[in-house]
Protein backbone atom coordinates (compact mmCIF):
# COMPACT_ATOMS: atom_id res chain seq x y z
CA UNK A 1 0.00 0.00 0.00
CA UNK A 2 1.65 3.42 -0.99
CA UNK A 3 1.33 6.27 1.71
CA UNK A 4 -1.10 9.44 0.41
CA UNK A 5 0.49 11.86 -1.46
CA UNK A 6 3.89 11.02 -1.50
CA UNK A 7 6.65 12.06 -3.47
CA UNK A 8 5.82 9.66 -6.26
CA UNK A 9 2.15 10.59 -5.73
CA UNK A 10 -0.10 9.60 -9.10
CA UNK A 11 3.26 8.38 -10.78
CA UNK A 12 3.05 4.81 -11.14
CA UNK A 13 6.15 3.38 -12.46
CA UNK A 14 9.54 3.61 -12.58
CA UNK A 15 10.28 5.35 -15.58
CA UNK A 16 6.69 8.33 -14.79
CA UNK A 17 9.09 8.82 -11.73
CA UNK A 18 11.45 9.94 -13.65
CA UNK A 19 10.27 11.68 -15.96
CA UNK A 20 8.59 13.56 -13.12
CA UNK A 21 11.34 14.26 -10.95
CA UNK A 22 14.01 14.85 -13.51
CA UNK A 23 12.28 16.82 -16.12
CA UNK A 24 8.73 18.04 -15.25
CA UNK A 25 8.92 19.09 -11.44
CA UNK A 26 11.44 22.18 -11.69
CA UNK A 27 9.91 23.94 -14.76
CA UNK A 28 8.21 27.60 -14.39
CA UNK A 29 4.74 28.28 -14.73
CA UNK A 30 2.98 29.97 -17.31
CA UNK A 31 -0.44 30.39 -16.34
CA UNK A 32 -2.13 31.83 -19.77
CA UNK A 33 -5.44 31.59 -18.59
CA UNK A 34 -6.53 32.57 -14.70
CA UNK A 35 -9.36 34.99 -13.28
CA UNK A 36 -6.79 36.62 -10.59
CA UNK A 37 -7.31 40.13 -9.42
CA UNK A 38 -4.76 42.50 -10.98
CA UNK A 39 -5.28 44.85 -8.01
CA UNK A 40 -4.58 42.54 -5.69
CA UNK A 41 -0.82 41.75 -7.29
CA UNK A 42 -0.52 45.35 -8.20
CA UNK A 43 -1.01 46.14 -4.18
CA UNK A 44 1.09 43.07 -3.20
CA UNK A 45 -1.68 41.85 -1.27
CA UNK A 46 -1.30 40.58 2.36
CA UNK A 47 -4.47 37.82 2.89
CA UNK A 48 -5.72 37.99 6.67
CA UNK A 49 -6.45 34.41 6.82
CA UNK A 50 -6.60 31.23 4.70
CA UNK A 51 -10.38 31.76 4.29
CA UNK A 52 -10.03 34.96 2.48
CA UNK A 53 -7.56 33.78 -0.06
CA UNK A 54 -9.00 30.24 -0.39
CA UNK A 55 -12.46 30.02 0.01
CA UNK A 56 -13.31 33.44 -1.00
CA UNK A 57 -14.83 33.01 -4.97
CA UNK A 58 -14.25 29.42 -5.11
CA UNK A 59 -17.40 28.00 -6.50
CA UNK A 60 -15.77 24.65 -6.86
CA UNK A 61 -15.63 24.64 -2.78
CA UNK A 62 -18.99 26.44 -2.62
CA UNK A 63 -20.80 23.34 -4.73
CA UNK A 64 -19.31 20.91 -2.66
CA UNK A 65 -20.45 22.63 0.71
CA UNK A 66 -23.77 22.29 -0.36
CA UNK A 67 -23.79 19.12 -1.09
CA UNK A 68 -22.96 18.11 2.31
CA UNK A 69 -25.89 19.89 3.78
CA UNK A 70 -23.88 23.21 4.93
CA UNK A 71 -25.83 26.13 5.20
CA UNK A 72 -25.57 28.78 2.51
CA UNK A 73 -24.54 31.67 5.46
CA UNK A 74 -21.94 29.55 6.47
CA UNK A 75 -20.62 29.42 3.07
CA UNK A 76 -20.93 33.04 1.32
CA UNK A 77 -22.64 34.53 3.96
CA UNK A 78 -22.14 36.30 6.74
CA UNK A 79 -20.14 33.66 9.26
CA UNK A 80 -16.94 35.14 10.10
CA UNK A 81 -13.67 33.85 8.15
CA UNK A 82 -13.22 30.83 11.28
CA UNK A 83 -16.72 29.07 10.62
CA UNK A 84 -16.29 29.46 7.06
CA UNK A 85 -13.18 27.12 7.40
CA UNK A 86 -14.15 24.91 9.93
CA UNK A 87 -17.41 24.04 7.83
CA UNK A 88 -15.06 23.66 4.89
CA UNK A 89 -12.61 21.21 6.71
CA UNK A 90 -15.45 19.27 7.88
CA UNK A 91 -16.89 19.05 4.07
CA UNK A 92 -13.34 17.88 3.05
CA UNK A 93 -13.43 13.97 4.06
CA UNK A 94 -16.42 13.97 1.85
CA UNK A 95 -14.87 15.16 -1.19
CA UNK A 96 -12.78 11.48 -1.56
CA UNK A 97 -12.66 10.66 -5.01
CA UNK A 98 -13.80 14.10 -6.26
CA UNK A 99 -10.41 16.26 -7.38
CA UNK A 100 -11.14 18.71 -4.71
CA UNK A 101 -9.83 16.52 -2.19
CA UNK A 102 -6.27 16.09 -4.03
CA UNK A 103 -6.10 19.68 -4.62
CA UNK A 104 -6.98 20.85 -0.89
CA UNK A 105 -3.80 18.80 0.46
CA UNK A 106 -1.40 19.69 -2.51
CA UNK A 107 -2.50 23.03 -1.63
CA UNK A 108 -1.83 22.50 2.02
CA UNK A 109 1.37 20.76 1.53
CA UNK A 110 2.96 24.10 -0.86
CA UNK A 111 3.20 26.43 0.83
CA UNK A 112 2.23 26.01 4.06
CA UNK A 113 4.15 22.32 4.77
CA UNK A 114 1.45 20.54 6.03
CA UNK A 115 1.41 17.12 5.00
CA UNK A 116 -1.82 16.38 7.87
CA UNK A 117 -5.32 15.68 6.33
CA UNK A 118 -7.77 18.67 7.07
CA UNK A 119 -10.77 17.43 8.81
CA UNK A 120 -12.91 18.99 10.85
CA UNK A 121 -10.34 18.33 14.19
CA UNK A 122 -7.45 19.32 12.36
CA UNK A 123 -9.22 22.65 11.47
CA UNK A 124 -7.99 24.62 14.24
CA UNK A 125 -4.74 23.65 13.89
CA UNK A 126 -4.53 24.16 10.04
CA UNK A 127 -6.01 27.28 10.14
CA UNK A 128 -3.77 28.43 13.01
CA UNK A 129 -0.54 27.34 11.08
CA UNK A 130 -1.51 28.64 7.55
CA UNK A 131 -2.37 32.44 9.22
CA UNK A 132 0.87 32.41 10.75
CA UNK A 133 2.58 31.37 7.57
CA UNK A 134 0.48 33.27 5.14
CA UNK A 135 1.79 36.36 7.06
CA UNK A 136 4.99 35.92 5.57
CA UNK A 137 3.62 35.63 1.83
CA UNK A 138 2.21 38.16 -0.02
CA UNK A 139 1.15 38.10 -3.20
CA UNK A 140 4.38 38.49 -4.76
CA UNK A 141 5.73 35.90 -2.21
CA UNK A 142 3.24 33.18 -3.53
CA UNK A 143 4.30 33.70 -7.00
CA UNK A 144 8.21 33.34 -6.83
CA UNK A 145 7.76 30.68 -4.15
CA UNK A 146 5.89 28.51 -6.95
CA UNK A 147 8.16 29.65 -9.85
CA UNK A 148 5.13 31.76 -11.66
CA UNK A 149 7.15 33.39 -14.71
CA UNK A 150 4.20 34.94 -16.50
CA UNK A 151 -0.06 34.86 -15.72
CA UNK A 152 -2.83 35.98 -17.75
CA UNK A 153 -5.71 37.85 -16.17
CA UNK A 154 -9.49 37.76 -17.38
CA UNK A 155 -10.22 41.77 -18.16
CA UNK A 156 -13.33 43.39 -19.29
CA UNK A 157 -13.05 45.74 -21.93
CA UNK A 158 -14.42 48.73 -20.08
CA UNK A 159 -11.62 47.83 -17.68
CA UNK A 160 -9.09 50.80 -17.48
CA UNK A 161 -5.94 48.45 -16.65
CA UNK A 162 -4.66 50.94 -14.27
CA UNK A 163 -3.40 47.75 -12.00
CA UNK A 164 -1.69 46.08 -14.91
CA UNK A 165 0.16 49.45 -15.44
CA UNK A 166 1.09 49.34 -12.04
CA UNK A 167 2.35 45.80 -12.28
CA UNK A 168 4.55 46.68 -14.70
CA UNK A 169 5.99 50.21 -12.72
CA UNK A 170 6.44 48.03 -9.80
CA UNK A 171 9.80 46.26 -11.07
CA UNK A 172 7.69 42.45 -10.16
CA UNK A 173 9.62 39.97 -12.21
CA UNK A 174 6.81 37.76 -13.18
CA UNK A 175 5.11 39.02 -16.24
CA UNK A 176 1.14 39.59 -15.59
CA UNK A 177 -1.02 40.59 -18.93
CA UNK A 178 -4.54 41.37 -19.20
CA UNK A 179 -6.73 39.18 -21.33
CA UNK A 180 -9.57 40.78 -23.56
CA UNK A 181 -12.82 39.29 -22.80
CA UNK A 182 -15.82 41.12 -24.84
CA UNK A 183 -18.74 38.34 -23.99
CA UNK A 184 -20.76 41.24 -21.99
CA UNK A 185 -20.33 43.22 -25.45
CA UNK A 186 -22.08 40.26 -26.97
CA UNK A 187 -25.10 39.22 -24.51
CA UNK A 188 -27.69 41.22 -25.97
CA UNK A 189 -30.61 38.46 -24.45
CA UNK A 190 -31.15 40.94 -21.64
CA UNK A 191 -31.59 44.39 -23.32
CA UNK A 192 -31.65 46.14 -19.78
CA UNK A 193 -28.34 44.98 -18.61
CA UNK A 194 -26.95 45.03 -21.83
CA UNK A 195 -27.80 48.96 -23.10
CA UNK A 196 -26.47 49.48 -19.45
CA UNK A 197 -23.19 47.84 -20.08
CA UNK A 198 -23.05 49.39 -23.53
CA UNK A 199 -23.30 52.98 -21.81
CA UNK A 200 -20.06 52.12 -19.78
CA UNK A 201 -18.16 51.03 -22.93
CA UNK A 202 -19.30 54.20 -24.36
CA UNK A 203 -17.74 56.47 -21.62
CA UNK A 204 -14.70 53.77 -21.17
CA UNK A 205 -13.99 54.35 -25.46
CA UNK A 206 -15.67 58.21 -25.47
CA UNK A 207 -18.04 57.01 -28.11
CA UNK A 208 -21.58 57.35 -28.06
CA UNK A 209 -22.58 54.40 -29.21
CA UNK A 210 -26.07 54.49 -31.51
CA UNK A 211 -25.53 52.22 -34.08
CA UNK A 212 -23.57 48.73 -34.42
CA UNK A 213 -20.50 50.11 -36.35
CA UNK A 214 -20.46 52.67 -33.61
CA UNK A 215 -19.95 49.40 -31.37
CA UNK A 216 -17.42 48.03 -33.24
CA UNK A 217 -15.62 51.22 -33.22
CA UNK A 218 -15.87 51.43 -29.34
CA UNK A 219 -14.64 47.89 -29.61
CA UNK A 220 -11.71 48.32 -31.69
CA UNK A 221 -10.47 51.08 -29.67
CA UNK A 222 -10.09 49.34 -26.67
CA UNK A 223 -9.04 46.34 -28.07
CA UNK A 224 -6.18 48.95 -29.33
CA UNK A 225 -5.64 50.49 -25.99
CA UNK A 226 -5.15 46.45 -24.81
CA UNK A 227 -2.58 45.58 -27.31
CA UNK A 228 -0.73 49.11 -26.23
CA UNK A 229 -0.96 48.03 -22.37
CA UNK A 230 0.84 44.62 -23.07
CA UNK A 231 -2.64 41.99 -24.21
CA UNK A 232 -2.08 39.55 -26.39
CA UNK A 233 -4.78 37.30 -25.74
CA UNK A 234 -8.57 37.64 -26.11
CA UNK A 235 -10.98 35.00 -24.36
CA UNK A 236 -14.35 33.93 -24.46
CA UNK A 237 -16.94 32.40 -22.79
CA UNK A 238 -19.78 31.20 -25.15
CA UNK A 239 -21.95 28.52 -24.85
CA UNK A 240 -21.56 27.32 -28.46
CA UNK A 241 -20.36 28.35 -31.43
CA UNK A 242 -21.93 30.54 -33.40
CA UNK A 243 -21.73 31.35 -37.39
CA UNK A 244 -24.86 32.50 -38.64
CA UNK A 245 -24.65 34.47 -42.16
CA UNK A 246 -24.83 38.06 -41.53
CA UNK A 247 -25.51 41.33 -43.22
CA UNK A 248 -23.96 44.64 -41.85
CA UNK A 249 -28.32 46.18 -42.09
CA UNK A 250 -29.41 43.03 -40.16
CA UNK A 251 -26.78 44.10 -37.27
CA UNK A 252 -28.11 48.00 -37.56
CA UNK A 253 -31.36 47.21 -37.47
CA UNK A 254 -31.28 44.67 -34.91
CA UNK A 255 -28.88 46.99 -32.68
CA UNK A 256 -31.43 49.53 -32.79
CA UNK A 257 -34.54 47.10 -31.39
CA UNK A 258 -32.08 46.40 -28.50
CA UNK A 259 -30.93 50.00 -27.77
CA UNK A 260 -34.80 50.83 -27.57
CA UNK A 261 -34.99 47.96 -25.09
CA UNK A 262 -36.88 44.85 -27.50
CA UNK A 263 -35.99 41.71 -26.92
CA UNK A 264 -34.41 40.42 -29.68
CA UNK A 265 -35.11 36.72 -30.75
CA UNK A 266 -33.24 33.56 -31.06
CA UNK A 267 -32.07 34.32 -34.92
CA UNK A 268 -31.14 37.79 -33.69
CA UNK A 269 -28.98 36.92 -30.72
CA UNK A 270 -27.24 33.93 -32.41
CA UNK A 271 -26.52 36.49 -35.68
CA UNK A 272 -25.31 39.43 -33.14
CA UNK A 273 -23.10 37.19 -31.62
CA UNK A 274 -21.60 35.64 -34.89
CA UNK A 275 -20.93 38.47 -36.59
CA UNK A 276 -19.61 40.40 -33.53
CA UNK A 277 -17.30 37.40 -32.63
CA UNK A 278 -16.21 37.37 -36.24
CA UNK A 279 -15.04 41.27 -36.13
CA UNK A 280 -12.92 40.84 -32.84
CA UNK A 281 -11.28 37.60 -34.30
CA UNK A 282 -10.30 38.88 -37.31
CA UNK A 283 -9.18 42.42 -34.90
CA UNK A 284 -7.22 39.87 -33.21
CA UNK A 285 -5.54 38.11 -36.27
CA UNK A 286 -4.18 41.87 -37.58
CA UNK A 287 -2.28 42.34 -34.19
CA UNK A 288 -1.13 38.96 -33.97
CA UNK A 289 -2.71 37.96 -31.02
CA UNK A 290 -3.71 34.46 -30.07
CA UNK A 291 -7.67 33.80 -28.98
CA UNK A 292 -8.89 31.37 -26.27
CA UNK A 293 -12.39 29.97 -26.69
CA UNK A 294 -14.50 27.82 -23.42
CA UNK A 295 -17.23 26.37 -24.68
CA UNK A 296 -19.76 24.11 -23.48
CA UNK A 297 -20.85 25.81 -19.98
CA UNK A 298 -24.71 25.67 -19.16
CA UNK A 299 -24.55 28.71 -16.35
CA UNK A 300 -26.73 30.53 -13.98
CA UNK A 301 -29.07 27.00 -13.24
CA UNK A 302 -30.03 28.10 -10.20
CA UNK A 303 -32.25 31.81 -10.17
CA UNK A 304 -32.05 31.98 -6.98
CA UNK A 305 -28.71 31.92 -5.77
CA UNK A 306 -27.83 33.88 -9.10
CA UNK A 307 -29.94 36.56 -7.70
CA UNK A 308 -28.90 36.37 -4.02
CA UNK A 309 -25.00 35.98 -5.22
CA UNK A 310 -25.00 36.55 -9.49
CA UNK A 311 -22.78 34.97 -11.65
CA UNK A 312 -19.79 32.56 -10.94
CA UNK A 313 -21.94 31.14 -8.27
CA UNK A 314 -21.32 27.57 -8.51
CA UNK A 315 -24.79 26.86 -9.91
CA UNK A 316 -23.47 26.20 -14.04
CA UNK A 317 -22.78 22.86 -15.54
CA UNK A 318 -22.15 20.85 -18.81
CA UNK A 319 -24.23 22.19 -21.56
CA UNK A 320 -24.34 19.92 -25.21
CA UNK A 321 -25.30 22.44 -27.70
CA UNK A 322 -24.55 20.63 -31.13
CA UNK A 323 -20.66 21.80 -32.00
CA UNK A 324 -18.93 20.66 -34.61
CA UNK A 325 -21.07 22.04 -37.83
CA UNK A 326 -20.66 26.17 -36.68
CA UNK A 327 -17.29 25.73 -35.02
CA UNK A 328 -16.08 24.33 -38.60
CA UNK A 329 -17.89 27.08 -40.57
CA UNK A 330 -16.60 30.10 -38.12
CA UNK A 331 -13.05 29.18 -38.58
CA UNK A 332 -13.36 28.14 -41.94
CA UNK A 333 -14.84 31.65 -42.39
CA UNK A 334 -11.91 33.36 -40.81
CA UNK A 335 -9.28 31.08 -42.69
CA UNK A 336 -10.72 32.13 -45.79
CA UNK A 337 -9.87 35.35 -45.29
CA UNK A 338 -6.85 34.63 -43.91
CA UNK A 339 -7.06 36.19 -40.95
CA UNK A 340 -7.46 32.92 -38.48
CA UNK A 341 -4.99 33.86 -35.23
CA UNK A 342 -3.57 31.14 -32.87
CA UNK A 343 -6.60 29.97 -31.50
CA UNK A 344 -7.01 27.48 -28.35
CA UNK A 345 -10.07 25.65 -27.80
CA UNK A 346 -11.58 24.53 -24.46
CA UNK A 347 -14.40 21.59 -24.05
CA UNK A 348 -16.65 21.06 -20.97
CA UNK A 349 -18.45 18.14 -22.40
CA UNK A 350 -16.09 15.13 -22.30
CA UNK A 351 -18.81 13.84 -25.30
CA UNK A 352 -16.73 16.85 -27.49
CA UNK A 353 -13.77 15.53 -27.42
CA UNK A 354 -13.11 14.10 -30.35
CA UNK A 355 -14.72 16.74 -32.57
CA UNK A 356 -12.47 19.43 -31.00
CA UNK A 357 -9.40 17.23 -31.11
CA UNK A 358 -10.00 16.57 -34.82
CA UNK A 359 -11.42 20.53 -35.60
CA UNK A 360 -8.13 22.09 -34.76
CA UNK A 361 -6.12 19.59 -37.47
CA UNK A 362 -8.65 21.31 -40.02
CA UNK A 363 -7.29 24.26 -39.59
CA UNK A 364 -3.12 24.45 -38.86
CA UNK A 365 -1.02 26.42 -41.47
CA UNK A 366 1.81 24.05 -41.73
CA UNK A 367 3.74 27.18 -40.27
CA UNK A 368 3.42 27.42 -36.78
CA UNK A 369 3.63 24.17 -35.05
CA UNK A 370 0.61 23.80 -32.81
CA UNK A 371 -1.13 27.00 -34.22
CA UNK A 372 -4.91 25.61 -33.33
CA UNK A 373 -4.53 23.78 -30.01
CA UNK A 374 -7.18 21.50 -27.84
CA UNK A 375 -6.83 23.11 -24.86
CA UNK A 376 -6.19 21.37 -21.11
CA UNK A 377 -9.15 19.66 -19.52
CA UNK A 378 -11.13 22.65 -18.45
CA UNK A 379 -13.53 23.39 -15.32
CA UNK A 380 -15.73 19.90 -14.64
CA UNK A 381 -12.88 18.44 -16.85
CA UNK A 382 -10.21 19.25 -14.89
CA UNK A 383 -9.59 16.49 -12.99
CA UNK A 384 -7.60 13.35 -13.27
CA UNK A 385 -10.00 11.53 -15.84
CA UNK A 386 -10.87 14.68 -17.69
CA UNK A 387 -7.02 15.11 -18.45
CA UNK A 388 -6.31 11.95 -19.36
CA UNK A 389 -8.66 11.41 -21.70
CA UNK A 390 -8.13 15.23 -23.03
CA UNK A 391 -4.28 14.07 -23.79
CA UNK A 392 -5.35 10.52 -24.32
CA UNK A 393 -7.49 11.79 -27.27
CA UNK A 394 -5.11 14.61 -28.82
CA UNK A 395 -2.84 11.88 -28.77
CA UNK A 396 -4.59 9.45 -31.01
CA UNK A 397 -5.63 12.66 -33.51
CA UNK A 398 -3.21 14.92 -32.88
CA UNK A 399 0.13 15.73 -31.54
CA UNK A 400 0.49 15.71 -28.15
CA UNK A 401 4.18 16.84 -28.15
CA UNK A 402 2.87 20.55 -29.68
CA UNK A 403 0.27 20.95 -26.90
CA UNK A 404 1.14 23.89 -24.87
CA UNK A 405 -0.39 22.66 -21.23
CA UNK A 406 -2.03 23.24 -18.27
CA UNK A 407 -3.68 26.56 -17.06
CA UNK A 408 -5.14 26.82 -14.01
CA UNK A 409 -8.94 29.25 -14.83
CA UNK A 410 -8.38 29.88 -11.17
CA UNK A 411 -9.23 32.58 -8.62
CA UNK A 412 -7.01 31.86 -6.39
CA UNK A 413 -3.64 32.18 -5.27
CA UNK A 414 -3.04 28.95 -4.05
CA UNK A 415 -4.05 27.40 -7.17
CA UNK A 416 -0.69 26.66 -8.76
CA UNK A 417 -0.55 23.27 -7.75
CA UNK A 418 -2.82 22.23 -10.27
CA UNK A 419 0.31 22.54 -12.89
CA UNK A 420 2.40 19.97 -10.86
CA UNK A 421 -0.90 17.40 -10.63
CA UNK A 422 -1.05 18.06 -14.54
CA UNK A 423 2.33 16.98 -14.70
CA UNK A 424 2.20 13.96 -12.65
CA UNK A 425 -0.53 12.95 -14.80
CA UNK A 426 1.50 13.79 -17.85
CA UNK A 427 4.40 11.76 -16.88
CA UNK A 428 2.27 8.82 -15.56
CA UNK A 429 0.57 8.79 -18.77
CA UNK A 430 4.08 8.67 -21.01
CA UNK A 431 6.20 6.86 -18.20
CA UNK A 432 3.08 3.74 -18.13
CA UNK A 433 3.60 3.55 -21.84
CA UNK A 434 7.19 2.86 -21.79
CA UNK A 435 6.73 0.54 -19.05
CA UNK A 436 4.24 -1.16 -21.36
CA UNK A 437 6.21 -1.62 -24.33
CA UNK A 438 3.87 1.43 -26.34
CA UNK A 439 6.94 4.19 -26.30
CA UNK A 440 10.63 3.35 -26.56
CA UNK A 441 12.55 4.38 -23.31
CA UNK A 442 14.57 7.20 -24.77
CA UNK A 443 14.48 9.31 -21.57
CA UNK A 444 16.24 12.11 -23.41
CA UNK A 445 13.48 12.68 -25.73
CA UNK A 446 10.90 12.62 -23.61
CA UNK A 447 12.11 14.18 -20.62
CA UNK A 448 12.43 16.75 -23.79
CA UNK A 449 8.51 16.18 -24.55
CA UNK A 450 7.38 16.81 -21.01
CA UNK A 451 9.54 19.81 -20.71
CA UNK A 452 7.99 21.14 -23.52
CA UNK A 453 4.63 21.06 -22.45
CA UNK A 454 4.92 21.84 -19.20
CA UNK A 455 6.27 25.12 -19.88
CA UNK A 456 8.42 25.62 -23.40
CA UNK A 457 5.61 24.71 -25.78
CA UNK A 458 3.23 27.93 -23.91
CA UNK A 459 6.78 29.87 -23.56
CA UNK A 460 7.24 29.89 -27.22
CA UNK A 461 3.58 29.42 -28.56
CA UNK A 462 2.61 32.89 -26.69
CA UNK A 463 6.40 34.74 -27.31
CA UNK A 464 6.84 34.82 -23.88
Amino acid sequence: MKPFLNEDFLLQSATSQQLYHEYAATMPIIDYHNHLPPDEIATNKQFKNITEIWLKGDHYKWRAMRSNGIDENNITGNADDYTKFKVWAATVPYTMRNPLYHWTHLELRNPFGITALLNESSAEQIYNHCNEKLATLPVHALLNYFSVEALCTTDDPCDDLRYHLQIKQSGLKVKVLPAFRPDKAMAVEDPVTYNSYIDRLGISANITIGSYRQLLDALKKRHNFFHDAGCRISDHGLETMYADDFTLAQLEESFSRIRSGKTPGTDEVHRFKSATLHFICQWNAEKQWTQQFHIGALRNNNTRLLQRLGADAGVDSIGDWSIAQPMSAFFNRLDKENKLAKTIIYNNNPAHNAIYATMIGNFQDGITPGKIQFGSGWWFLDQKDGMEEQMNVLSNMGLLSRFIGMTTDSRSFLSWPRHEYFRRILCNLIGNDVENGLLPHDIAWLGKMVQNISYYNAKQYFNL
